[in-house]
């Protein structure tokens, strides 16, 4: 196998490594070829955009620090052009890189040093979360920008609880007459929440949910997005009063009469 086709003849899945480390590039080659990915390699942030640009990719794994341009400027341009997934690659495990790498786009992160059934694991269950296109020559197709894939098994209909109203077909949010631009995992969050709203939603109910039940992450990937969801829906997102933590149970989206 070769590094640099993104597509195998059996039309494997396709990954766009971007990591500088050669003894990671070497060990992960033949250890996603031996799983069934056929890897792409760009030593550098400015080549891994190059190559992006080049070639539909059906994941991105991307390492944090990077020549010439980080990974967390990467993710974010990438971001502007595709909702494609991408897992962060980081040699500091520390709270606020996790934070910073979710919040340019990132769909999951790992830390180094990691074991390859870990990542792999995480590639494909993040991998599963992405509607199939039967005409992709691959077996998980790339989702180009402003196309929102809607939850599986939730109706389309419009949500409306109070003053937010979600179109989960249109991928629109209203909130008090305003119109709000969400990410897709927020928008998949609010609209779980709205779906339940007055009732508890665990936390492990939502990474289910959102995430999908062979997420193998912790739940600081759920903080995160409550917290960015708070920062664009509510008034005051430091005294939240339309999502609110239930201690030691998970969140809870309050209806109008519990307002």
């Amino acid at each position: 196998m070769t590094a640099s086709d993104a597509t195998g003849p059996g039309g494997g899945i396709a990954v766009l490594l971007a990591e500088d480390e050669e003894s990671f590039v070497d060990a992960l080659v033949v250890g996603l070829g031996r799983e069934g990915f056929v890897v792409t390699v760009a030593r550098d942030g400015i080549e891994a955009l190059e190559r992006f640009d080049a070639t539909p990719f059906d994941l991105v794994l991307l390492d944090v620090m990077l020549p010439k341009m980080s990974g967390l400027d990467v993710c974010r341009t990438i971001r502007t052009r595709s909702n494609v997934p991408i897992i962060m690659v980081t040699a500091r495990s520390t709270e606020i890189d996790t934070v910073v790498g979710l919040e340019v786009g990132a769909d999951d992160y790992v830390s180094k040093p990691y074991r390859m059934r870990e990542l792999v694991s995480r590639m494909r269950a993040v991998l599963r979360r992405v509607p199939r296109d039967p005409g992709h020559t691959g077996e998980v197709p790339r989702v180009t920008p402003g196309s929102a894939p809607v939850l599986a098994a939730v109706p389309d209909t419009v949500v409306t609880v109070g003053d937010v109203r979600l179109d989960p077909e249109r991928h629109e949010c209203t909130v008090r007459g305003r119109e709000v631009p969400l990410p897709l995992k927020e928008f998949e969050l609010l609209h779980q929440l709205l779906l339940n709203a007055g009732r508890v939603m665990t936390r492990d109910s939502l990474i289910d949910r959102v995430w999908g039940s062979d997420y193998v992450g912790d739940t600081k990937t759920l903080d995160v997005h409550i917290k960015r969801l708070r920062g664009r829906i509510e008034e005051d997102p430091s005294r939240p009063q339309l999502i609110t933590t239930i201690r030691g149970l998970g969140y809870r989206f309050e209806t109008p009469r519990g307002r």
